[in-house]
């Protein structure tokens, strides 16, 4: 054998134990990331496509996953009857989310040197931007109207938080057909006990949308809470019930889930969560007995999906709506679900 040949061989044989270590120190690398992801909060998370429709013959539901790792905070899908299994992440960072008929509303933070600065994008069923609006404060609300046509957020302008009362909120509903904006709901005509209403001290928070046309909301003023009915076309809001923050409707349009501020309870955790019927006004008390900070979800027109604390900022809840049966965690390291439909 020549020499040349030799050089060749030895060549060809460093190239090939190269690859083979570089592929080793790969798949170590993607096996501790997995059991890193597993070891810090939630299930294995792998990347892949994400889609605001649902599966063929389906569901499934989207969050914002919260386990520790490269993918944080992303938006990411898992099976709706298997919510602890795998999740997909789409790569699409957002505070708050929520998604309905194909179209999402995702809040953002823009990190800025001196101060954060927050926006809202309209995404589509790809998620990829179709608009962008800035966001005057902190995220805390996103709602998408059933038909997608409709799209709200609300954040604290002042404050950060709805325990106290040293807090504003600014409320926006867009058209995505238009991208017509009503970037403050405060300006709308308020209609209070049956009499016109006016003072400088109305905050409007947590929208749910019946149609493209009526909403639900909270009005806060003079040291109290109220339901709302919105009208968008008409630009007013009248109130309905006392003592409702974060109402959800139910997809059947039946009824209410809210947080209610329940006497003796701690300043700092005055909430439980309640359904209102809206036929009659009937208050329930669901079975979940601890404080609730968050705007609910019904995942059907029985079941309530809602956030608590968890060891990873935030696990997901869920509760039957009539009172009965027990709270239980359905989610780990979890935030803003979203049904798709």
């Amino acid at each position: 054998m020549t020499r040349t040949a030799r050089l060749t061989i030895l060549l060809i044989a460093v190239l090939l134990l190269g690859t083979a270590g570089a592929a080793a120190v790969l798949r170590a690398a993607d096996r501790s990331g997995r059991r890193d992801q597993e070891q810090a909060g939630g299930p294995p998370v792998r990347t892949g496509t994400v889609s605001l429709r649902p599966p063929p013959g389906g569901r499934q539901l989207l969050v914002r996953n919260l386990a520790w790792g490269p993918h944080r905070d992303e938006i990411a899908t898992v099976a709706a009857d298997r919510p602890n299994g795998p999740r997909t992440v789409s790569g699409v960072k957002c505070l708050r989310f929520h998604a309905a008929a194909g179209t999402g509303i995702c809040l953002q933070a823009e990190h800025q040197a001196l101060q954060d600065t927050y926006r809202a994008v309209v995404l589509d069923a790809h998620l990829r931007e179709r608009h962008r609006f800035p966001a005057a404060g902190i995220p805390t609300r996103a709602r998408v109207s059933p038909s997608g046509h409709l799209v709200a957020w609300t954040v604290f302008v002042s404050g950060d938080s709805y325990a106290g009362t040293k807090f504003s909120t600014r409320t926006a509903i867009v058209d995505t057909r238009t991208w017509a904006i009503d970037d403050n709901l405060e300006s709308f005509a308020v209609t209070k006990d049956g009499r016109p209403y006016r003072a400088s001290d109305i905050n409007i928070w947590g929208v749910t949308f019946a149609d493209d046309t009526r909403f639900y909301a909270t009005l806060a003023t003079g040291g109290q809470t109220y339901l709302v009915q919105g009208d968008v076309a008409a630009r007013s809001l009248t109130t309905l019930h006392r003592n409702v923050e974060c109402p959800s409707l139910s997809p059947d349009g039946t009824r209410l889930a809210y947080k209610k501020r329940v006497p003796h309870a701690s300043p700092d955790a005055p909430w439980r969560l309640y359904v209102l019927d809206l036929r009659s006004m009937k208050e329930t008390r669901t079975a979940e007995r601890r404080n609730i900070d968050d705007q609910a979800l019904w995942s059907d027109n029985s079941t309530l999906v809602y956030s608590l604390p968890g060891d990873y900022g935030s696990d997901l809840w869920t509760v039957p709506a009539d009172g009965s049966g027990t709270a239980r965690r359905m989610m780990v390291s979890a935030l803003a679900p979203a049904y798709p439909r």
